[in-house]
């Protein structure tokens, strides 16, 4: 009787494990092999000739916005800095043809922010929001001053609510059946010592932009959860290990080229790179305390290297 109940509650834990971490290859895979009517349309046929991408003057806002740009969407860079941006729609330019136009914003200035980007955008039919802007402060909680703590709210929690919420309301007004890409992060599955403020937002964009899918699907908008792994882009460059790539730890480019596939693809929750669906499978076949104490051991070694 105890080893029936026992065998009956192992399997249900295989299911649900298997069921989570399927769910969105099996996608993939019917998409690509199937003979789907969806797959068989480019990703500008899908949702629209507009895209609008924040923090798109570095790592992963970047090139993704470039590939983008690949696919024949006209690009709206929006980040802090000017030169950057200019730098990245001159790149672009140089290898599609298609229409940029830059927004300077500052996500750390209030709202006065969400006003100067909905003037700018008022005139183009954006049908795709990729909300990338993030901070990450890697450290013990107690260092951070006043200034970067709401500076990394301000980025992480208040842009993403504020700009799923203007443009999920601006494509149902206009019945367009775009799409909003929320981009999270692997640290969003368990708490992250030394890493506590970043985890803490991207859990929250985890939880919002699971819900706002829901919402939003019946009116036609695709809502796609973003969260990779490590990827080399600036936001690690505390450690030398990550920043030299690896299979595990693509360049930004590579990990756009596939994250905008999957996009295309249809799928609503991914780490958007092969072997992060890889590595989130195995890491959480381990319980979350254990991952946290795991992270913990990971991010102290990170931050003693970088102060010495």
């Amino acid at each position: 009787m105890l080893s029936t109940f026992v065998n009956i509650i192992g399997l249900y834990a295989i299911v649900c494990f298997l069921y989570e971490h399927l769910r969105t290859p099996y996608r993939l895979l019917k998409a690509r092999l199937v003979n789907d009517p969806n797959h068989r349309l480019s990703l500008k046929e899908r949702f629209g000739s507009w895209a609008a991408v924040t923090g798109s003057s570095d790592g992963i806002g970047k090139e993704y916005a470039k590939e983008l740009a690949r696919q024949g969407i006209n690009v709206v860079l929006i980040a802090r800095n000017k030169e950057k941006l200019e730098e990245v729609a001159k790149e672009i330019a140089s290898e599609s043809k298609v229409k940029t136009k830059i927004v300077v914003a500052d996500f750390t200035q209030g709202v006065e922010v969400y006003e100067h980007i909905e003037r700018e955008l008022a005139d183009l039919p954006i049908a795709i929001l990729v909300n990338n802007v993030g901070i990450g402060l890697p450290g013990i909680l107690y260092k951070y001053t006043k200034e970067q703590t709401q500076h990394l709210i301000d980025t992480n929690v208040m842009a993403v609510s504020q700009l799923s919420r203007y443009f999920f309301n601006r494509l149902r007004q206009a019945k367009i059946k775009g799409a909003i890409v929320n981009v999270g992060s692997g640290t969003e599955l368990q708490p992250v010592p030394y890493a506590s403020l970043y985890a803490a937002s991207k859990a929250y964009n985890r939880s919002l932009t699971l819900a706002l899918k829901c919402e939003a699907a019946p009116f036609g908008i695709h809502v796609q959860l973003l969260s990779p792994c490590f990827v080399v882009t600036k936001i690690n460059n505390y450690s030398k290990r990550i920043m030299s790539g690896g299979l595990f730890i693509p360049s930004a480019e590579v990990f756009a080229r596939s994250a905008v596939a999957q996009l295309r693809d249809g799928v609503d929750e991914t780490p958007g790179y092969l072997w992060h669906h890889i590595q989130n499978a195995a890491f959480t076949l381990i319980p979350w305390r254990l991952r946290l104490f795991a992270s913990q051991l990971f991010f102290k070694l990170m931050i003693d290297k970088k102060s010495k």
